[in-house]
């Protein structure tokens, strides 16, 4: 007979082995299908583009933040982590697979970028070894690929890495254009992400709550000669921390 429930950590792990084999997409013992992913660098991948996100590029034209320290959230072959070290921000980039991280540090070697990289589950990372408080938590693509219970996670993660007055940049799929729409429960009973979580502007205001909304809108189209990356079916969001505290608690539901 086991009694292994005590701590929420214990919660969440329980709550991740109900959708294996799909956890290796989320959880540090699990870069498999995230190498198998990576590895041929060539194939059509809108976002194997060396090229930043549209949106982000608004952020820096606006100077709606100004360079610091930088987290960027399964970084992918480091294509944003890049225009942030041009412009002279400190950056960590993080991701699980070690062949996405071999392929981010060959275009950083060619760029002369100085970014520090680390292969791992940012969630589980020591405060050490990320380096924060964080002025900018950039994730373009990483949220939407968490079960739902790894939002407490990731808020956690904001709590602790990501400074006051500090912004969290994020991209995730667009309900009715891109990823599940099943409901957080539903997840659950099928064992199964589906690709990945679809969000509504209201969801996402729910979930960050906490943070002050500065924008959030449709990603651009950007044509294949643009110099940025953009994909109408992705939502960009711009939040900014203005308290010392971001929390996981009870808020009224979208």
């Amino acid at each position: 007979m086991d009694r292994n429930i005590r701590t929420v950590d214990d919660v969440l792990k329980l709550l991740d082995s109900l959708l294996a084999p799909e956890a290796d997409r989320w959880t540090a013992d699990g870069a498999t299908w995230w190498d198998g992913f990576y590895t041929d660098r060539s194939k059509p991948v809108p976002f194997f583009v060396a090229k930043p996100d549209e949106s982000l590029a608004s952020y820096l034209d606006r100077s709606l933040f100004a360079p610091g320290r930088v987290l960027d959230l399964g970084c992918g072959p480091g294509r944003n982590a890049l225009h942030l070290a041009s412009l002279g921000f400190q950056v960590d980039a993080v991701d699980l697979s070690p062949t996405a991280i071999a392929w981010a540090e060959d275009r950083a070697r060619e760029a002369g970028a100085d970014i520090r990289f680390h292969c791992g589950d940012a969630f589980t990372l020591t405060a050490s070894e990320l380096g924060g408080p964080y002025d900018l938590i950039y994730d373009s693509g990483c949220f939407h690929h968490l079960p739902p219970h790894r939002r407490i996670s990731y808020l956690t993660l904001l709590e602790r890495a990501l400074a006051p007055g500090g912004h969290l940049a994020l991209t995730c799929f667009a309900a009715g254009e891109m990823g599940s729409e099943l409901s957080d429960a539903a997840f659950y009973r099928t064992s199964h992400l589906h690709g990945g979580l679809a969000y509504t502007p209201e969801s996402l205001r729910w979930i960050f709550s906490d943070l002050t909304e500065i924008e959030l809108r449709r990603m651009h189209d950007e044509p294949p000669g643009s110099p940025y990356f953009g994909e109408s079916f992705l939502w960009t969001a711009l939040f900014r921390r203005d308290t010392k505290t971001v929390s996981g608690g009870p808020h009224p539901k979208p």
